[in-house]
């Protein structure tokens, strides 16, 4: 049967913060799939359906939104969320670990978005939420590339916004900080990381500073009710940064406040 609900596609919807986004949009009535690698296993307490999207490959991305809107006859809402993370000095960063980075953290939202848009313009409103990170308005030592990969999030959704100036499509970039979720488990370590770097014990100092700022982060589920807070917006803005206050509101502070003091802030909370 056609859908006659709005139907969203969240992707990196396995766990953390997507699983609270699916759950929250499912809870408000939409039809929605959750996209992950794990999708086979999936067994979502949410009740949305569990779809599998491999989102480093054209085709798996291809096929999973192909097969969304051949159930569903539309597709109204896409939440591009998967993402991984990968901690170490920028020189302990190999060339293959940057480009892995890339691969899902920015390659994996260009495929979802541009996969998606020509069955978002065919529905007025339509809103594509891309996840980015506080740490694409703040960079995080000892995770360079993750920062670098989630700032080319923000140009990327700046530019894609003006491009669908007076299309149905509505953009928005929601730029989460601490959260607890099983990102800080999942994280993995460059493999140049070990004993022999010049930088092992700054790192494991900044380590133990940016775990225990997520593990004592706040629920996913505010980030969930943010996100069907924007796709029922007519008009939502370009960035939306959620979480403690104290982040948020030094990322918003952040043009204001002279480049070496604020560098010098960031470096002594992460023991730099």
């Amino acid at each position: 049967m056609k859908s006659e609900k709005r139907v969203a596609l969240v992707t990196g919807a396995s766990s953390g913060l997507g699983l609270a986004i699916a759950e929250e949009l499912h809870g408000a009535g939409y039809r929605v799939y959750g996209a992950s690698r794990k999708a086979a296993d999936a067994n979502p307490p949410g009740g949305f359906e569990p779809i599998k999207m491999d989102v480093d490959h054209d085709s798996s991305v291809e096929a999973a939104i192909a097969d969304v809107v051949a159930r569903e006859g539309r597709l109204d809402v896409v939440v591009s969320n998967a993402g991984v993370g990968f901690a170490g000095a920028l020189e302990d960063t190999s060339s293959e670990e940057a480009l892995a980075q890339f691969q899902t953290n920015f390659f994996g939202n260009h495929r979802v978005c541009r996969t998606a848009l020509p069955h978002l313009r065919a529905r007025d409103p339509a809103h594509l939420v891309v996840v980015g990170s506080i740490a694409g308005l703040i960079a995080l030592p000892f995770q360079g590339m993750y920062s670098a990969a989630k700032f080319a999030l923000e140009g990327y959704c700046e530019a894609l916004r003006m491009e669908l100036r007076g299309s149905s499509v509505r953009v928005a970039i929601v730029e989460p900080g601490d959260f607890a979720t099983g990102f800080t488990a999942a994280r993995r370590l460059t493999a140049a990381s070990g004993p022999g770097s010049a930088y092992r014990k700054t790192f494991e100092a900044a380590l133990a500073a940016i775990e225990a700022d997520e593990t004592s982060g706040a629920d996913p589920v505010l980030v969930g009710r943010a996100v069907k807070r924007i796709v029922e917006l007519d008009r939502p803005a370009l960035r939306y940064p959620i979480g403690a206050l104290a982040q948020t509101a030094v990322a918003r502070a952040k043009p204001f406040i002279p480049a070496g003091a604020f560098e010098a802030l960031i470096a002594s909370h992460y023991k730099c």
